[in-house]
């Protein structure tokens, strides 16, 4: 759909923030898109009218209320007049204002970041980031999630987009070095930055180490380019340095539009953000520097870092007077022009890599379409409950598993997880998150709802601790006393062996819409206890349709571990239990008989950390054989990835097990929990036996059979992984089912 947008900023000065709207407007023009700018205009006012695009003077360039009033009504007249699709705000004046608006007229809202703003004296209260917010890097994002608990799924991260027409190594500085009397071969600096106070830290830096320069570098010419509130003063002090010179050394050009022409004279280019993004797209050498940090002679080793904050050089150290001196006395002075040249040319090749202006044309269209579809289907709201941010390898699996299937359901769904450690979750896995233990938050997501999951993984047992069934009937409960939907998603159940307790789980499952359960024995479980049958329904695992990382991924981790691949995988998981200690020495006797008998190299891989390193250490000091012992914390899909690398398995984790069999791995398992008797019947695996009585003779067996009928144990996993895979898919069409119940 070609909408018809609005972008709203405070004015059309110099500015990145500016260039970057101007950019946009004009490619989104170029793609079909109708559109409209209102501002308080500027010196780019021309260049929008000659792309063909209508320019409405708003004054949003202050905080007045009369003025922020008087607004306010002119873009009511303008977006009902215009018929205007979606509006897009880029500074915090005008989100607010249209932020008002939206709320009355209902429009499509987006806005965008440019930077980072001051929160405190209330203002972090008159920021509205609308339905959609575009980012324009990574630290940004992370500062939106944080300071203004944007939820991930809202933010679409994009870039300052450059014209490569526009700012080209072709581009013809003849006009400029005519009008700044430049001549050829002069060595040229310039900087390109608003003169305000709180933009101009290297401006007035570069003034007073112009002496120092020009006696080092004869015939410096330094061009520095912008307007604003202290740009007077700054020109007063260069006329200074020029007077003591006794030439024009410094020349303040004030505020220009034609900056790829100013760019093109230069040899060396200092600035920062869009600025220095341009001077790159030119071909030219650039020091990144700025009011927020320093990053310096931009090469390949600087990259990433500047990635990382979009070139403004945010966490970076400040700028200081004799880094900048030594910087650009290098650039002039023992970089050769070929060394420059190459240098340009890397800076070029970054911006066609990273920086089109078409990507980021795309990125806000991207944002458009979510936020159209937010406005105009109708938005689903779940709250999942697990046993999550517990670093529990297995349930974080099950929780990435159920959000991926859930979110392939449509970008109308929107999820946020209750976890034990919600910054983790958001940062590791992009997924949103409250902290499960914070009451007011707890309740406040689950309010704002449509359906609470409660899933999946043995959530409803007591084994471990009345406390933990107790807190998972608490959440359902109270999900029910705010009528909202409750589904048990794919839960295993048990065993729970106190009468009360029984009793309890009866009580308050009954009240649930829906059950699925990820085992027959489950089922039979529930019951027992009196639920209502009619509920409940028998799936399988979610994370039986997750998959892992590659094989070369997964092989570098091995690599970085020290773990060598001379020999064939057997990959072993083993976990903490009441009578573990009998087992461990056996069991190491089978580990020892298997790297000696069959030339396989054992890894100890961890689910739960770091109780299973502890226990795998246990195992592995009872070996006479070398083994490894896997100890970085990887996330489920790199753990799946290196369980696909393996010649078998031997687990007492369940998750282990489905891992393997999502690979297609022969297993062995060891039963402390009649879940993993279950699937291992299910997926017709060899039992190793109870660890309370456990053969080292037939599991020895079990070894051999698997080592000699590989191709059998893989053709029987791909059949039965496949059928679970099918199964597993149930749970979300269950979910359909109950939330297609509300709409009615």
């Amino acid at each position: 759909m070609k909408y018809k947008i609005l972008m709203t900023l405070m004015g059309l000065e110099i500015g990145g923030a500016e260039t970057h709207v101007v950019e946009l407007s004009k490619e989104l023009k170029k793609q079909g898109y109708d559109i409209l700018v209102a501002s308080n205009g500027g010196v780019y006012e021309k260049e929008l009218e000659e792309a063909g695009i209508r320019h409405y003077k708003v004054p949003m360039n202050q905080r007045n209320i009369l003025k922020m009033l008087k607004s306010y009504f002119m873009l009511k007249k303008i977006i009902r007049r215009e018929k205007v699709d979606i509006v897009h705000s880029h500074a915090r004046i005008p989100g607010f204002i249209c932020g008002m608006l939206h709320r009355k007229m209902k429009f499509t809202f987006v806005t965008s970041a440019h930077w980072v703003f001051y929160t405190g004296m209330g203002l972090k209260y008159l920021t509205n980031w609308g339905q959609k917010v575009v980012a324009v890097s990574e630290d940004i994002r992370q500062y939106l999630m944080d300071n203004y608990h944007v939820r991930s799924e809202n933010i679409f991260v994009t870039i300052n987009g450059i014209d490569t027409d526009k700012f080209s190594p072709e581009t013809d500085g003849s006009r400029i070095r005519k009008e700044f009397s430049l001549e050829e071969g002069t060595p040229m600096l310039v900087y390109v930055s608003r003169m305000d106070e709180s933009r101009a830290l290297v401006a007035r830096q570069l003034i007073q180490i112009a002496p120092k320069l020009a006696e080092k570098i004869p015939g410096l010419r330094m061009l520095i380019v912008g307007g604003g509130d202290v740009f007077d003063e700054l020109l007063a002090k260069s006329k200074e340095v020029n007077a003591a010179l006794g030439r024009e050394c410094i020349t303040m050009t004030g505020a220009r539009t034609d900056i790829n022409e100013l760019v093109s004279v230069s040899d060396l280019f200092v600035g920062v953000s869009r600025a220095a993004l341009e001077a790159m797209a030119a071909g030219k050498t650039v020091i990144v520097a700025g009011n927020e940090g320093y990053i310096g002679l931009f090469g390949e080793d600087k990259l990433e870092m500047a990635q990382e904050n979009n070139f403004c050089c945010r966490g970076c150290e400040m700028s200081a007077e004799d880094r900048l001196y030594r910087d650009v006395v290098y650039g002039f002075c023992q970089m050769t022009p070929e060394d420059r040249e190459q240098a340009g040319a890397y800076g070029r090749e970054v911006i066609f890599r990273y920086y089109s202006v078409t990507k980021m044309a795309q990125d806000c269209v991207s944002a458009y379409g979510a936020a159209w579809r937010e406005s105009h289907e109708k938005q689903y709201h779940i709250v999942m409950s697990g046993y999550y941010g517990f670093n529990n390898t297995g349930d974080e699996a099950i929780m990435l598993s159920m959000h991926k299937n859930i979110q392939e359901m449509g970008s109308n769904y929107h999820i946020t997880v209750l976890s034990n450690k919600p910054v983790e979750t958001r940062d590791k896995y992009g997924i949103e998150a409250v902290y499960r233990f914070g009451v007011r938050d707890v309740l406040r997501a689950i309010r704002q709802s449509d359906v609470l999951l409660s899933g999946g993984g043995s959530l409803l047992q007591d084994s471990t601790s009345t406390r933990s069934l107790m807190y998972y009937l608490s959440i359902t409960a109270a999900a029910k006393m705010m009528r909202k939907k409750v589904m048990l998603y794919a839960n295993g159940i048990g065993p729970v062996s106190g009468k009360r307790n029984r009793r309890l789980v009866k009580q308050v499952v009954n009240k649930a819409d829906l059950i699925t359960l990820r085992e027959e024995n489950s089922y039979e479980e529930l019951l027992s206890m009196g639920v209502n049958p009619k509920k409940c329904f028998v799936t399988a695992d979610p994370v039986f349709t997750m998959d892992g990382v590659d094989k070369e991924t997964a092989e570098g981790i091995l690599a970085k571990e020290g773990i060598p691949l001379d020999k064939p995988l057997v990959v072993v998981s083993v976990r903490n239990w009441k009578e573990i200690d009998r087992f461990i020495s056996r069991f190491a006797d089978l580990c020892d008989i298997i790297v000696e008998k069959y030339q396989r190299n054992i890894v100890f891989v961890a689910m739960q950390m770091p109780n299973d390193v502890t226990i795998s250490e246990k195992v592995k000091k009872k070996m006479k054989q070398d083994a490894y012992v896997l100890r970085g914390n990887y996330s489920p899909y790199e753990v799946m990835g290196i369980i696909s690398l393996a010649d078998f398995i031997l687990s007492m984790r369940l998750h282990t097990l489905i891992f393997a069999a999502r690979q297609c791995v022969p297993l062995v398992g060891f039963v402390y929990d009649p879940k993993i008797a279950y699937y291992l019947e299910k997926l017709e695996m060899p039992d190793g036996g109870d660890l309370r009585h456990f053969d080292e003779e037939r599991a020895l067996a079990l070894v051999e059979d698997i080592i000699e009928n590989k191709e059998q144990y893989v053709a029987k996993l791909t059949q039965k992984s496949e059928l679970l895979y099918q199964q597993a898919h149930q749970n979300e069409k269950y979910l359909l089912r109950l939330l297609a119940k509300k709409r009615k």
